[in-house]
């Protein structure tokens, strides 16, 4: 069962929780790829220094101001899509990239780390990017609550934020072989554990 728009119209920190043990599916000319949710990052509001909202709703980043639950699909390094899904009320630049998953179906290659995901999935920003999830081609299927805990870190890549480099808004499921990075300082997340 595909997730409904008002699971991303939430805070931005609880769905890049709750989509966790999610699974991811593209389909594409005619094939499905699907892979399980094992690693996440939240980006919240435009005062978030690590978010690409921070310079206002640029051509790249004015889809994270619109309504929750629609994919934000860019390119960095100028090789690699990464996808997030917009969260939160419409106006409010929120976001949750996904980091990495697990293989469930179809997948390509490696999907550890967003790049790797995408491509392992076939999501390319020019075909994918503002694609509404409660759609048929691209959209998280509803599962099981994860067995694994749920972990926080920082964020990978954002020391430019200064502080805001430090919010252990990286979530992962603990122990998965999937996960994109060292663990580093992981602690678990309070009252997470399913």
């Amino acid at each position: 069962m595909k997730l409904a728009r008002e699971f991303y119209a939430r805070d931005t920190r609880e769905v890049a929780r709750d989509l966790l043990g999610k699974v991811l599916v593209h389909r594409d000319g005619g094939v499905r790829r699907a892979a399980r949710i094992v690693e996440t990052e939240a980006y919240h509001g435009p005062d978030d220094l690590a978010s690409h909202a921070r310079f206002g709703p640029t051509r790249r980043a004015g889809i994270m101001f619109g309504p929750a639950g629609v994919a934000y699909v860019y390119l960095i390094y100028g090789t690699s899509h990464c996808m997030n899904v917009v969260t939160g009320a419409e106006g409010f630049p929120s976001a949750v990239l996904l980091r990495a998953g697990e293989p469930v179906e179809g997948c390509l290659h490696s999907t550890r780390g967003p790049g790797n995901l995408c491509r392992a999935l076939a999501i390319r920003r020019e075909h994918d990017n503002g694609r509404d999830l409660a759609g048929d081609d691209l959209f998280v299927e509803d599962a099981p609550p994860p067995r694994e805990r749920i972990v926080a870190a920082r964020r990978v890549n954002v020391d430019y934020a200064g502080p805001w480099a430090e919010r252990p808004w990286r979530f992962a499921l603990e122990g998965n072989a999937f996960v994109s990075r060292a663990p580093g300082e992981w602690r678990a997340v309070r009252g997470r554990r399913r």
